[in-house]
């Protein structure tokens, strides 16, 4: 078991790692080391592996061996999505909304989750649940860090991590944010990167995120 409080204290200390947790989409469990190792030698420890792939779980067992790494399930919708995590060696969750179901699944198995809300009235619910941590998301899409800004006036006690349309273009814009601990963020992953396998090239966006001011 893990209180929202505690879920929330310990989402806090992950997203206080890096200012950009890398959010991984990967096809194929034989690119998940090195994939995991060009992120957390370029400076960004703390990776999500979403399941959208049928080979995430795999993705997420292989990363776990990774030294000075810290892995977690992205995508949780159900349950059963929480406890596949679990089980393949998930350290933390994501999700992209929040429902009482998938928050009591992760409070029951012990998962430290980072809950999505998208709007004033979910930030408060979640809240009220004991969630002083959250995703922001779609980040772009509702209005990205002036959106954010707005709901912290109100809000203050609450953190995020804005994810969803969030690049090196726009990132600065959020972390400037006195409400944003970090940004979720696939372009230091790039997928035809992945592919061929050019983990230099990796390591080198993860170094440039990496050194983001926050």
């Amino acid at each position: 078991m893990i209180t929202p409080q505690d879920a929330s204290q310990k989402a806090r200390a992950l997203c206080e790692m890096a200012p950009v947790i890398p959010v991984l989409v990967v096809d194929d469990a034989a690119q998940a080391k090195g994939l995991a190792t060009a992120l957390v030698a370029g400076g960004l420890p703390v990776l999500e592996v979403t399941l959208r792939t049928p080979a995430a779980l795999d993705v997420i067992r292989e990363m776990a061996q990774v030294e000075g790494g810290v892995v977690g399930a992205g995508t949780l919708l159900t349950p059963k999505d929480v406890q596949n995590a679990v089980d393949a060696g998930a350290k933390f969750g994501v999700s992209p909304g929040a429902t009482d179901t998938i928050l009591s699944a992760c409070e029951e198995a012990g998962l430290p989750l980072l809950p999505g809300a998208a709007t004033s009235s979910e930030v408060m619910r979640l809240l009220e649940r004991g969630y002083t941590v959250q995703k922001f998301f779609p980040a772009e899409a509702n209005g990205g860090a002036p959106a954010l800004k707005a709901i912290g006036a109100p809000i203050p006690q609450v953190s995020f991590c804005p994810t969803g349309g969030v690049s090196m273009k726009n990132v600065n814009d959020y972390l400037s944010l006195s409400n944003v601990l970090c940004c979720g963020g696939s372009w230091v992953a790039p997928a035809d990167k992945v592919k061929e396998g050019d983990w230099a090239a990796i390591e080198q966006l993860a170094r440039e995120a990496a050194a983001l001011p926050r």
